[in-house]
Order: C-alpha cells, then sequence, then structure tokens
C-alpha cells in the first residue's frame, strides 16, 4: 500500500481522498522559460513525502533540482542549468564543460569521463581522423533525449512514478553509443532509482567509461557534516604533496572557504553481501542526510569530490567505471571497457533521502556494519589500485 501522511492506503482509498494523484504526487512535462535555462525539458517528480527533484530531458535526463520537505539536497552552481544549445563542447581548451555544470547529477561518459584527452582512433577505420578528442567528463551530458515515456504506474496497490528516455551520442566515422535511461520513484518513498543501459548501436568497436558527479550542497553539506563510506584502503588524493595545507580530509567537512581549492580522493569501497556499495553525506546535528546505493560490479571505483570554495560549496559522490588515472592508464592494465555492436553495459543505482536523525543512525550502522572507514581525516593513501576483471 501506499503511505502517506502516516497512514497506509490501498489505491480506492486514495482515489476516495482527492479527483487526481497530482494532489499528492506525480510526473509531469514543463519547460524552462527564462535566462539561460529557457527552453529545457524537465519532469517534475513528487512523491507525497516531501521528497521532489526535476529531471533534465534535454540534458541528458539527469536529475537537477532534489529537496525533501523544502531542504536543498541536489547541488546549484553559478552556472546555472544551462541550455545545451548555448554549450561550447571544445571551448577553454576543455574546460567549458564547467559552464554547464550544475545539479544533482551529471553523468560523465560515455566514452571519457575524466581530464581532457586525445586518444588514438585507428579503431574507427577512417584515415583523416587520427584522434579523438574529449573534453572534460565528456560529452552526453549535454546531450538533449528523446523522451519515450513517464507517467504513474500502479501495480495493485502500489504506484510507481518513472520516467524513460534515450540519449544518443554519435557522429559519422566515429561512436554510436546509446544511453537509456528509466528513473522511478515510488508514492509515498524516498528514494529515486536509476537504471541506466548504455549501448553500441553502431559497428565498430567501441570504447566505453561511465561515472556518475553526485553533487550534494547545503544543507546536507555543512560544517561538522560527515562523508561515510566502507572504505577499505584511501588509494590516492590529487592533493597528495599539500595533504594537509587546506585543513580539510576526506572525512568531515568544514564551513565554506575562500579560495579553496577542489580536492578529489579514490577509495576503494568494501561491498556488503548482496554486491552493493553504500556512501552518504551526514548532517547528524540537523538529522539529515543522503546515500547512494552502487553495484560493486558495475562501479567498481569510488572518487570523493570536495568543492568546499565559499560559493561552489557542495561535495561529489562519485561512482566510476575506472580508476582515476583515465584511458591510457585503463588501456594498460587491460581494464578499458570495448563493446561491439549490439554489447551493453546496465547500471542500476538509487539516490536516498535521510530525512530524519533515525534515517541517519540507520545508514551510518548500515554501512559501518560492512567495514569501518578510515578514524583519521588524513590516512595514508596506499596507491594500490586494485584490479578491475571482466573487460573486453
Amino acid at each position: 500500500m501506499v503511505q502517506l501522511y502516516g497512514e497506509a492506503m490501498t489505491r480506492r482509498a486514495l482515489a476516495e481522498r482527492t479527483g487526481s494523484l497530482s494532489q499528492f504526487a506525480g510526473v509531469r512535462l514543463m519547460t524552462l522559460g527564462d535566462g539561460v535555462e529557457r527552453g529545457i525539458r524537465q519532469l517534475e517528480f513528487r512523491t507525497g513525502t516531501g521528497l521532489r527533484f526535476t529531471v533534465l530531458v534535454d540534458r541528458a535526463m539527469d536529475i537537477a533540482e532534489c529537496e525533501h520537505a523544502g531542504r536543498a539536497v541536489g547541488w546549484h552552481s553559478p552556472s546555472g542549468f544551462r541550455h545545451p544549445g548555448l554549450h561550447e563542447y571544445e571551448g577553454e581548451g576543455g574546460f567549458a564543460w564547467l559552464r554547464s555544470m550544475s545539479g544533482l547529477n551529471i553523468t560523465c561518459g560515455l566514452d571519457h569521463i575524466l581530464f581532457m584527452h586525445d586518444d588514438p582512433a585507428g579503431h574507427y577505420h577512417y584515415g583523416p581522423r587520427k584522434s579523438v578528442s574529449s573534453s572534460l567528463h565528456g560529452r552526453v551530458g549535454t546531450i538533449p533525449a528523446r523522451l519515450t515515456g513517464y507517467g504513474e504506474r500502479w501495480d495493485g496497490d502500489e504506484c510507481v512514478l518513472w520516467a524513460e528516455g534515450v540519449v544518443q551520442q554519435a557522429t559519422v566515422f566515429g561512436e554510436d553509443l546509446h544511453l537509456i535511461r528509466h528513473i522511478e520513484a515510488s508514492v509515498g518513498g524516498d528514494e529515486i532509482r536509476l537504471h541506466d543501459r548504455v549501448v553500441n548501436h553502431g559497428f565498430y568497436r567501441t570504447p566505453h567509461m561511465y561515472c556518475y558527479h553526485v553533487n550534494v550542497g547545503h544543507p546536507v553539506v555543512a560544517e561538522g557534516s560527515r562523508y561515510v563510506a566502507p572504505i577499505r584502503e584511501v588509494l590516492w588524493a590529487a592533493h597528495a604533496e599539500q595533504y594537509r595545507a587546506q585543513g580539510v580530509g576526506y572525512r568531515t567537512l568544514p564551513a565554506p572557504i575562500a579560495n579553496f581549492h577542489e580536492q578529489v580522493w579514490q577509495h576503494d569501497m568494501a561491498p556488503d553481501a548482496d554486491g552493493r556499495v553504500n556512501v552518504a553525506i551526514v548532517n547528524e546535528a540537523l538529522g539529515f542526510g543522503f546515500e547512494v546505493e552502487t553495484l560493486k560490479a558495475q562501479f567498481p571505483a569510488m572518487y570523493e569530490w570536495q568543492n568546499l570554495h565559499a560559493g561552489h560549496y557542495a561535495v561529489g559522490i562519485e561512482p566510476s567505471t575506472n580508476h582515476v588515472f583515465g584511458k591510457e592508464f585503463a588501456r594498460e592494465r587491460d581494464e578499458l571497457i570495448w563493446l561491439e555492436h549490439g554489447e551493453e553495459r546496465r547500471y542500476d543505482s538509487v539516490f536516498r533521502m535521510l530525512p530524519d536523525a533515525g534515517a541517519v543512525q540507520d545508514a551510518i550502522r548500515r554501512i559501518e556494519s560492512v567495514a569501518l572507514q578510515p578514524g583519521e581525516d588524513y590516512p595514508a593513501q596506499s596507491g594500490n589500485f586494485p584490479p578491475i576483471g571482466g573487460r573486453k
């Protein structure tokens, strides 16, 4: 049954109390109308518990706004939710991607996920094309989707809000990769479920890399908030040569800091008995938090992004198919995914709100029961990158 307002209700009981489910929950399509957002189609989801989030159809069906009971979860950057028609992928030496970076989730891929890179293009069998040039975090995040459906689905007395679309990253003499994204949220629930398939629709053997840039903002991120994860080892930190210079370790978060330089970490996570990896950011003083659940077999690597500069204040949970050193590192270790025609990779993830102190403590207990993370903010970096298997 649907749990709303402290009461379990059947489909009939819910219908008796309103002329339309949209009074309590629903998903609807709208178009943004002003500034850099003008013209973007978005889907607004409301589950009835206070969970509200928007899906930008014209930006890879990524999740932009996210809030619970009026409290923000998803990060809004100064760049805003920029229309993809304004995006300059090749601009600023590849850093123009940052001018379109905002929202709870930004998808990175489909053939490149990290810093700018020129990759040999021989696998595309076109002589004039010597290399594939990739900007920061890849192309997919600013490609509009073809919306294939959305609405509500009843299964007995359970109701699921859903949307699906296809994002095609393609070129002549190059890749033709399709992201088929299905998003669900249960009426009466506090979870967002993502089910992604990346399919090689073309006939060239094509590399594939994939990452979620999940960006959490204030008030989840606040002075004293904690990054909670089943960390076996801290593998790497981008700022290793000045590890303590900014006074911010991996675990405990400060208030905003003027002129803070981003810090990126890679952690090796322990999965639970079902192969799941759960990472949370919790504000125990407020009794509020946010959790990301992924499958270790799908996302074997995990990064932590700290962007704690005043005015940009956010922390990123970043599950990835590959280690942080990118495509060449993956190729040298035989860890780069190659997709032949019709082959695909699946990604099944959950974004979970932790709306009160009880939910926060439950999440901490679940995560700590799998593995206890380092108790200090500046643990030694092992540099021991575990092999990633199962690749072609």
